[in-house]
């Protein structure tokens, strides 16, 4: 469905995006992720034919953006970051001009208006400027212009921003739905959200991608090292030479300071071991009194900070060693 190969993207003298290459078939919903400034966007706009790349191709439903954009375009729904809404206009004014745009039959546009209108919520706001709307609506709003004309492909780009959790809950689930007819690419902040609703995630930092993997195999391959979590009452010093003489602990620190006699300490155990059983032992043998104990779970948000950091701590030793060489 989407084939991107070798794309390139340059500012002037800044590379956004270097040698960018991924997949994404049909049915697939896909994270696409990455810190601030790391080329999500401009991956986005590309795509969208919203700009032009430097150098590689991108095909969508064996098109290439750059030879036939009007034909991708009418296949892509685009949510961008920045929603492009017009104050002025009213919504329903708005969502028939986002008809006539997208090229709708007039004799269906009306019921194209109230099919959107009702997946996302905003029949009660129809007659409201746009200008008065909360930002909750406005990105509902946003992501219904995107749903005009039933394109099989949708981009997102921070789809639930502004939401309440009741909305978050809806448009998750809306999102999910889309698997079955469409092909999405979503990028998110809110990475639990991800996780629950992708089935592949790209990451991407310093304008390349860096790892591209479901999020349960980027979690069981990330090689971080189990953790528990323990809440005590006794002396917090103490207690954290304790436990990080267990065997098979290799680090604890403290999650919640010493407060009325009770510490929070986060555990993390040397990869095959499991020290639960025996640190429970040491607390009570302390005659200490055991509040809590329980494993921590690696998260998608563990892994994807510790590829970004290791990414740019890489980065930066092979520039202080180019500095060193031409000096």
């Amino acid at each position: 469905m989407i084939e991107v190969t070798g794309l390139t993207k340059q500012y002037g003298n800044l590379t956004a995006i270097k040698d960018v290459s991924f997949s994404v078939n049909a049915g697939e919903i896909v994270g696409f992720l990455g810190p601030n400034g790391a080329g999500k966007t401009t991956t986005m706009r590309i795509l969208t034919c919203f700009t032009p790349a430097t150098s590689g191709t991108v095909r969508i439903s064996g098109m290439d953006v750059s030879e036939d954009s009007m034909s991708v375009r009418s296949k892509i729904g685009y949510l961008p970051e920045n929603v492009p809404l017009y104050n002025w206009m009213r919504v329903s004014g708005y969502l028939e001009f986002v008809t006539r745009v997208k090229g709708v039959a007039s004799s269906v546009r009306h019921d194209e208006i109230d099919r959107v209108s009702s997946i996302v919520g905003i029949q009660d706001v129809q007659t409201k400027l746009i200008r008065w709307l909360s930002k909750g609506y406005r990105q509902r709003l946003g992501l219904a212009q995107a749903l005009i004309g039933d394109p099989p492909i949708i981009v997102l780009d921070e789809p639930t921003i502004g939401l309440d959790p009741r909305q978050i809950r809806e448009i998750r689930n809306l999102i999910k739905s889309f698997a079955l007819n469409k092909t999405v690419i979503l990028s998110s902040h809110i990475l639990p959200e991800v996780s629950q609703i992708c089935s592949r995630v790209i990451i991407i930092n310093k304008g390349a991608i860096v790892a591209e993997d479901t999020p349960e195999n980027l979690i069981t391959g990330s090689g971080k090292a189990a953790r528990v979590q323990v809440t005590l009452r006794g002396p917090e010093h103490e207690s954290k030479q304790l436990l990080s003489s267990l065997k098979g602990v290799s680090s604890v620190k403290t999650i919640n300071p010493f407060h009325d006699g009770m510490v929070t300490l986060n555990v993390e155990m040397d990869r095959g071991h499991d020290v639960r059983a025996q640190l429970a032992r040491s607390v009570i043998e302390k005659d200490w009194d055991l509040l809590e104990l329980k494993s921590i779970d690696v998260s998608l948000e563990d892994v994807f900070i510790d590829l970004v950091t290791e990414e740019s701590n890489d980065i930066q030793i092979r520039e202080n060693s180019v500095e060193k060489e031409v000096a």
